[in-house]
């Protein structure tokens, strides 16, 4: 299987409710995504038929960048839970309301359900790894 990656950067705030530790109160990070994704049609052939792509890069930038980033970047996360123990935040107007508690792992659960359903037909998302430092990471593969 041939497969290619595309990465996009985006800034998010969010609180983990229940942690004991600094994660508990609302903090920020500046997220990486590197989004890998496959087709049905590589691997039969030494080569890409016309026009060579896996995916065309502009094609997968604007997939992302409407499903994920414009939806997270410089929005607040937090989950319904954390709300309801806190209700002074839930008027904030950059404010996304989860089921779940934000974590880097919900995040590309998140990122998953709405890359994978805004694929071209024959365009497979195989994996997605999230940087939220420089040193930490969470990784879905398929």
């Amino acid at each position: 299987m041939i497969s290619v990656t595309k990465i996009f950067r985006f800034e998010t705030a969010h609180a983990i409710y229940g942690y004991d530790g600094p994660c508990k109160h609302i903090h920020g990070h500046s997220y990486v995504l590197h989004v890998t994704v496959a087709s049905s049609a590589t691997g039969k052939d030494s080569f890409i038929k016309k026009p060579g792509f896996v995916v065309d890069f502009k094609v997968l930038k604007k997939i992302v960048q409407e499903a994920i980033v414009e939806r997270l970047d410089h929005r607040l996360i937090l989950s319904k839970e954390y709300l309801q123990a806190k209700p002074a935040h839930k008027n904030e107007e950059n404010l996304e309301v989860w089921e779940m508690e934000p974590s880097a792992e919900n995040i590309l659960f998140f990122s998953k359900e709405k890359i994978s359903a805004a694929l071209p037909e024959g365009i497979k998302l195989v994996k997605l790894r999230l940087y939220e430092t420089a040193d930490s990471f969470a990784e879905w593969q398929e």
